[in-house]
């Protein structure tokens, strides 16, 4: 079943939080993408805005129900980057 891969919170007055055809799939389980500290490695459909700050607003990558998988098979690398940050600031 693993229902543990997919929730939703439909009282979020933010819901859905991105444009969907599909907001019966849309998945609010990564409401803040764990992904987002890759930056240009995340594998999302991000830009970035003039001031140079990463845009996530086109992006339903971790919002649909059959990626979950592939963020957390991603995860490895946002804590190989959380080593990474916590060597360089010793």
């Amino acid at each position: 079943m693993e229902h543990y891969k997919f929730f939703q919170n439909r009282e979020c007055e933010y819901f859905p939080c991105h444009k969907t055809d599909n907001p019966e799939d849309f998945n609010c389980l990564f409401c803040y993408c764990p992904l987002y500290c890759l930056g240009d490695k995340c594998g999302g459909n991000f830009k970035y805005t003039e001031s140079g700050v990463k845009s996530c607003v086109d992006c339903l990558r971790p919002h649909i129900r059959e990626n979950y998988s592939e963020i957390t098979g991603q995860l490895g690398d946002v804590m190989k980057l959380i080593e990474k940050n916590k060597s360089d600031n010793l």
